[in-house]
């Protein structure tokens, strides 16, 4: 029997490491034959022991190949010319890319077989594999970096005091069944390539910058330091009704909490492009790359209906307590702006998706002013003569006591806020020492 290289054949004088390429580029490719005691012009060499060089071989596939490839392989000993060569039968696997266990899904782990040689595959090649073989989802699909750290998802599972170890990351598909990271871990992960960029503008448009800051790292890191960051920004309002001081944060904590989840639980991860959030002086803006799922309407999403775009990773955050029910999110933050004059506002493109968060304490346009009729209240903190003078509307008189509630001032203080308001007839005094009330000028 004559011996030629080919696509699809490999000689080999002897079973080196070398014969491990040589498996994982016949496996991800058509499949093929390796020859072993076979020297590169066809020359028979012969192995002294057949026996022993299987098992070398079988060895080294089981240990230094990914996926499990030891199914497709089939070893036999041959005898030509009176010497025995041993053939390693390679067929195309069904868990493509294998790859070389020190070098990961990487170019110089991965081969594949072009003409008569194996050579390192593209990345591109790469992902077409992956995608071949795991399908459309990109979380369920194994990562090209498998060099993954978790310590960010560690923390946050252990102050949660949720079990992280090796069976729970596969159970939450973090770890494939072959034991391979997928990209739902590379998303929790310190090497997650995906980050969200935060812009603060002077302003209502986007002509002057006040700050920028860009989150990277674990999804569970950049959406604790993302909303950390959003906080300092979320300042807080006081107003006046009757003797009641109401603090109003410009965004409800709800619903940030709940558009910033929304923004990385459903985007589309297949792009590389950053979630963006925008912070204005009369609202946040949060757009995230993916639009609405198909069959799906924005009108749905009102109704309650949740079709996930990464459920694992929404299972993820379920886990830990960020989420607390699914398909609940958009319903949250219209609920978090119930009574609010301005309400959130929802656009969709077939690539993009975008929350808008008015600020409950921006002062209303003037197509968004009240009626006459309507009662309102100032989105800044009135002066002290403009508070006593509003509770003077609802009520026929105040005392000096009441004005040391209503204001949060000492005795002396407001009895020299009372006298100013005298002096400038803004009020008049009636009673006597006692009974002393102050008044509105119009009763």
């Amino acid at each position: 029997m004559g011996f030629q290289e080919a696509e699809t054949i490999e000689l080999k004088s002897v079973a080196t490491d070398d014969v491990k390429k040589e498996i994982v580029a016949f496996a991800n490719s058509a499949g093929g034959i390796i020859y072993v005691g076979v020297a590169d012009d066809g020359a028979v060499l012969g192995v002294e022991n057949a026996d022993e060089c299987v098992l070398r071989i079988a060895n080294m596939v089981r240990d230094g190949i990914k996926p499990d490839i030891t199914m497709f392989i089939h070893y036999e000993a041959m005898n030509c010319s009176g010497k025995t060569v041993v053939a390693v039968h390679v067929q195309r696997g069904a868990n493509r890319p294998y790859y070389l266990a020190k070098k990961g899904l990487r170019p110089e782990g991965v081969y594949v077989r072009q003409g008569y040689s194996c050579t390192p595959a593209t990345d591109e090649a790469i992902r077409r594999m992956i995608k071949e073989t795991d399908g459309d989802s990109f979380e369920e699909m194994r990562s090209i970096d498998q060099d993954l750290t978790f310590d960010a998802a560690r923390n946050e599972f252990a102050k949660r005091n949720v079990t992280f170890g090796r069976s729970q990351m596969q159970t939450l598909k973090i770890v494939s069944p072959d034991g391979v990271y997928t990209n739902l871990g590379l998303l929790l992960s310190e090497q997650c390539p995906f980050t969200i960029k935060v812009a603060v503008f002077e302003g209502v448009n986007q002509d002057v910058f006040k700050d920028r800051r860009e989150f990277a790292g674990s999804l569970i890191q950049q959406l604790n330091e993302a909303y950390d960051y959003i906080n300092i920004h979320n300042q807080t309002h006081a107003t006046f009704k009757k003797l009641l001081r109401i603090d109003t944060r410009d965004y409800p904590e709800a619903a940030v909490r709940e558009a910033l989840l929304n923004s990385l639980v459903h985007r589309e991860y297949s792009f590389q492009a950053s979630t963006l959030i925008s912070i204005y002086e009369d609202r946040i803006e949060l757009v995230s790359i993916g639009g609405l799922l198909p069959g799906l309407e924005l009108s749905d999403l009102m109704m309650g209906i949740s079709v996930c775009r990464n459920p694992h990773l929404a299972n993820v955050f379920y886990r830990l307590q960020l989420i607390e029910a699914y398909g609940t999110g958009v319903k949250k933050i219209m609920g978090a702006y119930k009574d609010a004059q301005a309400q959130p506002k929802i656009t969709t493109t077939h690539n993009a998706f975008k929350i808008v968060l008015p600020n409950v304490n921006a002062a209303p346009k003037e197509s968004e002013m009240p009626k006459e009729n309507e009662e309102t209240f100032p989105p800044e903190l009135a002066s002290n003569e403009e508070t006593i003078l509003g509770f003077l509307t609802e009520h026929p008189a105040i005392t000096r006591k009441e004005v040391q509630s209503l204001l949060g001032v000492s005795q002396s203080t407001a009895g020299r806020i009372l006298k100013t308001m005298l002096d400038n007839g803004q009020i008049k005094r009636l009673g006597g020492s006692r009974t002393t009330r102050y008044q509105s000028l119009d009763r």
